[in-house]
């Protein structure tokens, strides 16, 4: 019976952790969509310019933005669910405790 419980909770947390990657790598996409677009074209060169020396650094990157915390619960009942896979998946070694404090967290602060 312990081994089915961790079959599905190891289900769980491959599930969610796909629909999170899923989610990630449409905000990156969407936000370098939106950077290349922001970024206006160089104006062009005249021939007889003399060249310019190059800039001896490049402007810093923003970090990437940390992806929005998955939609929670209202109702307390979908949230004591949520904990108790939690707790399932934190004592069958599949979280660690950083990262199920961290989802619990943003489920009782939801």
């Amino acid at each position: 019976m312990g081994l089915l419980k961790t079959v599905a909770t190891v289900a769980v947390a491959s599930s969610v952790h796909g629909r999170i990657q899923r989610r990630q790598q449409q905000r990156w996409t969407a936000q370098d969509q939106v950077d290349a677009a922001a970024v206006p074209a160089p104006p062009p060169a005249p021939h007889a310019a003399p060249a310019q020396p190059q800039q001896a650094y490049a402007e810093p990157v923003p970090p990437p933005q940390a992806p929005a915390a998955p939609a929670q619960p209202a109702d307390m009942s979908d949230r004591l669910v949520q904990l108790k896979q939690l707790g399932e998946l934190l004592s069958a070694g599949v979280l660690t405790q950083a990262e199920f404090d961290q989802q619990k967290a943003l489920i009782l602060n939801g």
